[in-house]
């Protein structure tokens, strides 16, 4: 399985909505990553990475948006959306509750695995979105300390 490059007019409404968590994130000294998670063109949750502001290793971008979505059926059919290439942490957490599709903002500055959740039957699109990107150099920029304790430093 490869991962697409082709977007929907959705994936890049929802994508917009997940980097809006991200700079809110960012704008609280945080790590900026931002997920949502859709079913169709329905936004049901969304969320971003308080690992900072929390003080808790776990609190990424999917994690939140997880938590915010609350107790699911099923997640047949949904989308997750977020900013920045999933840790192994949260790819499992994908897999664990069989989300089938994720949006992927970018891969570049950190690029995670997507073929990881490709191979497990996830489709992955990948968008390469500038405005994520940015996001997360200007996080850089500003805090290479806490980047290189998070999964930057890995």
């Amino acid at each position: 399985m490869n991962v697409s490059r082709s977007a929907t007019d959705t994936d890049r409404a929802m994508m917009a909505m997940a980097l809006q968590e991200a700079r809110s994130s960012l704008d609280a000294g945080g790590v900026p990553v931002g997920a949502a998670l859709a079913a169709g063109d329905r936004l049901l949750a969304s969320g971003h990475n308080e690992r900072v502001q929390l003080g808790d290793p776990i609190a990424h971008g999917e994690i939140a948006c997880l938590r915010n979505a609350g107790r699911q059926p099923s997640y047949q059919g949904m989308t997750l959306y977020t900013t920045l290439s999933p840790c192994q942490m949260c790819s499992g957490a994908i897999l664990l509750f069989q989300i089938p599709r994720v949006v992927i903002g970018e891969a570049t500055t950190f690029a995670g695995d997507p073929e990881f959740l490709a191979r497990h039957g996830v489709e992955v699109v990948l968008l390469d979105d500038e405005g994520c990107m940015a996001a997360m150099r200007e996080f850089q920029e500003r805090y290479p300390e806490v980047w290189s304790e998070d999964i930057g430093g890995r």
